[in-house]
């Protein structure tokens, strides 16, 4: 009889922020080996997987693994030992450091890295290296939403309550969210919500499978956001939807917000945001008369010029209203990637250190610094934002740079731009597990774990840590992400900063860091992980179970208070003209993720989409003898692509949609603005001005 084996891997999925649970059996009968991926349920994904999750062990387990360090020699990648490839990094590092100062060498992270492996990045630039310049690309994602939490709440949580709460709540906005494609597995707490009786908003500019679950449906022209939130917070108000007792006791700003709305015009908002003005009234006073409502933001709204003063706004609608710290009731920024809350909260950032304490605070610089065992003057100063590093790369302030899992070749705005500086460094070492389009430009690839190999904590998009344990050996000579940093640490003599045995012990450190910070982890250990599945931050003590709800009693202001603010109506910095006269957003689709470096490796979800394309209404299409299915050449001030058309009346007349998972001549972000919101540095990815022409007449 033939014998079959079988390997059981409990994990949990790499992509989204909802960290779905599962289970992938590996069975090998007859010659052949078969995968079989089933759900496991935990809290947030309730034992659900969408597309992406039942598929994610193809890159994983895949045969363009980087599993051994490579070195560019004459062009071409040549595999060499650790030895080799730590020899290297020490001498460039060195040689360039000496000759330009520390801050010649940069650091670049990802959202997708462990709580310990970001926690440990951070510690790596500053402490090692004794760099300012570390970043990561979640400032793409979530950095609007957290300067807009910061600054109204003192606090910045992905939500601010449970995600139970969305079935309790009356109405619902989701603004700039398209969670059925991002987040699919959180679907069913909105379609209970409405069986319950809810009443759902969306605001976006396309018809997006969310927006098919709304009872209204705001089609709003992008950019627009921050005004469309001045009309909901002008009937609100207005109509008297205000919560008086609550403004008074718990909130600063409103008289001044008050005085602000009263100056503007609904009729006037509904041109400039070209959303009826009936729709915006019956929008508004929905939300108002609401017994309990949620106010959810996602990149649609936050990846503006004016995004976090966007956000700012929806939570003035939220604070007006008395919206917050009750079942049923706040506010949630939908994370994008896997660990977009925690990759932020532990130092990957170029303005913080673990716990969410800022670098520029003499107090927190102390803490950190007796924690790390360093003197607070030895830590740099703060740096600049992902984007901005690339700006520094082009004027040769950066000579070089580690990256560890992204890549800014496609990830960032004015791609063209970032490509060309990051050919102009003296020495690129890139830390990742299959070659990305970066990658490719490197001198030095050293071969990390994938998520099946890898132990350690991420926190999900309600602020849940949780513990993913390895499921299988790395494969060839890959090492941790930790054991890398680690090891160039001490090659660079600082050893003894870095003498961890395993993933544990730097969670361990993490939570001591973070201990007191805004993001307490300090009362989170992997043994209650284990136990408990997964606890909410803050969580200052070993005894504590945990804040599901925030700011029930109180804000994380001095004071207690939050704060409203005036937010004037925004227009895009780039307008459309005779020349580019059409809007582009872009986005993501349901079968891929962020720049497609996995999810392209994967044989099933690449059949379901294996190019890219642009959405453009019939009307605009005709206009411009565009055929459907037909390929097509989008320019801007910036440069061009070329994609397949599809022709959509889910989207507005004058906007395109063009997906973000392709890199070369289907990159979108060849075409999107280098400019910048000006608190968080968030570029303004969803919108810019275009022309599209068919590639063949």
């Amino acid at each position: 009889m033939e014998t079959v084996l079988e390997k059981v891997m409990e994990t949990q999925c790499p992509f989204c922020s909802v960290q779905c649970k599962m289970q992938i059996t590996e069975k090998a009968e007859a010659g052949r080996i078969t995968y079989l991926v089933e759900p496991k349920q935990n809290a947030a994904s309730e034992g659900r997987l969408c597309i992406k999750g039942m598929n994610a062990y193809q890159h994983a387990l895949s045969g363009e693994r980087i599993t051994e360090p490579l070195m560019k020699k004459n062009g071409t990648f040549i595999p060499v030992s650790w030895e080799e490839a730590y020899q290297a990094i020490k001498e460039n590092f060195s040689r360039l450091q000496q000759k330009f100062g520390n801050d010649a060498v940069g650091v670049y992270g990802g959202g997708s890295l462990t709580n310990e492996t970001a926690y440990l990045l951070g510690k790596f630039a500053r402490v090692a290296l004794k760099t300012k310049y570390i970043d990561y690309n979640g400032r793409f994602c979530m950095s609007a939403a957290a300067t807009a939490g910061n600054k109204a709440f003192g606090i910045d949580r992905g939500l601010t309550n449970p995600l139970s709460d969305v079935r309790q709540s009356e109405c619902l906005i989701l603004a700039g969210t398209n969670i059925a494609e991002c987040q699919p597995t959180l679907m069913p707490y909105f379609t209970d919500a409405k069986a319950n009786g809810a009443y759902i908003i969306v605001i976006d500019p396309r018809n997006t499978p969310t927006a098919e679950i709304a009872d209204l449906h705001l089609k709003v022209k992008p950019g627009m956001d921050a005004a469309l939130a001045n009309g909901l917070l002008k009937v609100v108000i207005e109509e008297g939807f205000i919560d008086k007792s609550f403004l008074k006791k718990r909130t600063t700003g409103f008289d001044e917000v008050k005085a602000h709305i009263s100056s503007l015009d609904l009729a006037a908002i509904a041109e400039i945001t070209g959303v009826p003005e009936e729709d915006i009234r019956e929008a508004g006073i929905r939300f108002g008369q609401a017994a309990s409502g949620m106010i959810l933001t996602a990149r649609g709204v936050e990846q503006q010029t004016d995004g976090s003063m966007a956000v700012r706004n929806f939570i003035n609608l939220l604070l007006t209203t008395g919206k917050i710290g009750k079942p049923g009731s706040g506010y949630g920024a939908v994370t994008g990637q896997a660990n977009g809350q925690g990759g932020r909260e532990h130092g990957q950032k170029a303005d913080q250190l673990p716990g969410y304490r800022s670098i520029e605070k003499a107090e927190d610089r102390a803490y950190v610094a007796k924690v790390w065992g360093i003197d607070p003057d030895e830590l740099p100063g703060k740096g600049v934002s992902a984007y901005e590093m690339m700006e520094k790369i082009h004027a040769r302030e950066i000579r070089s740079l580690f990256l560890m899992a992204s890549n800014p070749i496609v990830s960032n705005p004015n791609a063209n731009f970032v490509e060309e500086g990051l050919r102009k460094l003296d020495f690129l070492v890139v830390a990742d597990m299959l070659f990305s389009e970066t990658a490719r430009l490197a001198d030095l690839i050293l071969p990390t774990a994938s998520y099946l190999e890898n132990t350690g904590t991420l926190t999900n998009l309600e602020g849940r840590v949780l513990l993913r344990e390895a499921a299988k050996p790395v494969p060839g000579l890959v090492k941790q992400d930790w054991k890398v940093l680690s090891d160039i640490a001490g090659l660079l003599g600082k050893g003894a900063y870095f003498s961890y045995k395993d993933a544990e012990s730097i969670f361990d450190e993490l939570r001591l860091a973070s201990r007191g910070g805004l993001a307490d982890y300090y009362g989170i250990t992997y043994d209650r992980l284990k136990k408990e599945e997964g606890i909410y931050w803050p969580c200052p003590s070993p005894g504590h179970s945990g804040e599901k709800r925030l700011f029930e009693s109180s804000f994380a202001h001095p004071g207690g208070k939050a704060e409203l603010v005036p937010v004037p109506n925004h227009f895009p910095k780039e307008q459309t003209d005779n020349a580019y006269p059409l809007y582009l957003t872009t986005g993501r689709v349901l079968g891929h993720y962020l720049t497609g470096v996995q999810t392209h490796k994967s044989p099933t979800l690449e059949a379901r989409q294996f190019e890219s394309f642009i959405e453009i209404h019939p009307k605009t299409a005709r206009g411009l003898n565009i055929q459907d299915d037909s390929l097509v050449k989008i320019r801007s001030k910036r440069g061009e692509i070329v994609v397949r058309s599809k022709l959509t009346a889910a989207i507005r007349e004058d906007t395109v949609f063009v997906p973000m998972h392709w890199d070369g001549v289907q990159n979108i972000n060849k075409l999107t603005s280098e400019e910048l919101e000006p608190a968080c540095k968030m570029p303004g990815f969803k919108v810019c001005a275009v022309s599209v022409s068919p590639l063949f007449t």
